[in-house]
């Protein structure tokens, strides 16, 4: 019989806790979003009953597929981390807590007219060069910075990248370290970076928010 969810998410936090630990960090200092993608509701609710309240989900439709099969959970939060499309800016204000994948003014303009209450935001930045990462320039930021200020139902709470994808963990330090960099510049303290394969180098480069799936919930099928 396989591992558990609950065997593997306390494996993720070990995990968590040794690099934290190593580079003289705390753990509370840093949370772990579960990404749920390609995940049946069912692996949500074991997940969330060993303990997990931040949840992580990129397709906006799958994700509204699966809500009504989830009881109420009050005290968790939703992040959006996949590719937002300008017509999909009011469901994910309305299925999310946290959209870490905003890219651009007319998302953010967009999100910030259709939110009711308040919304949690991140930027996303592309550090690399590959047509498949998304995410806004770097000498960019700073205008989006600046355009996040003035939306009041919005909360701009830090930045987020996704490295180019290797086997080598250490391949991606360049790229948490430049967005720590960025993050330092504009005065966000909040970042959002490191994945199964690398979230040690993330939160020895500053990690506040790591974004773990395949090592909580296994290899991925259609839901």
């Amino acid at each position: 019989m396989g591992e558990s969810i609950r065997d593997r998410l306390q494996r993720v936090r070990e995990r968590i806790a040794t690099a934290a630990a190593r580079a003289g960090r705390q753990t509370t200092d840093i949370t772990l979003i579960a990404v749920s993608k390609k995940m049946p509701a069912s692996a949500i609710v074991e997940a969330y009953e060993a303990g997990q309240r931040e949840f992580g989900e990129n397709y906006i439709q799958e994700f509204q597929a699966k809500k009504p099969q989830l009881p109420e959970f009050p005290d968790a939060a939703l992040h959006f981390i996949g590719a937002l499309q300008s017509n999909k800016t009011r469901l994910a204000g309305d299925l999310f807590d946290c959209i870490q994948t905003v890219s651009s003014r007319k998302i953010a303009r967009r999100l910030n007219e259709q939110t009711e209450g308040s919304l949690d935001v991140f930027i996303e930045v592309k550090l690399s060069g590959e047509d498949s990462k998304a995410g806004i320039a770097p000498e960019e930021l700073g205008e989006l910075v600046a355009l996040l200020g003035d939306c009041e139902r919005l909360r701009l709470r830090g930045l987020m990248t996704m490295p180019p994808w290797s086997e080598d963990a250490e391949a991606a330090r360049p790229y948490f370290s430049k967005l720590r960099a960025l993050a330092q510049l504009h005065g966000l303290d909040e970042l959002s970076m490191g994945m199964s394969g690398d979230l040690e180098v993330a939160i020895e480069e500053g990690s506040t928010l790591v974004r773990v799936g395949t090592a909580i919930f296994g290899s991925r099928n259609a839901v």
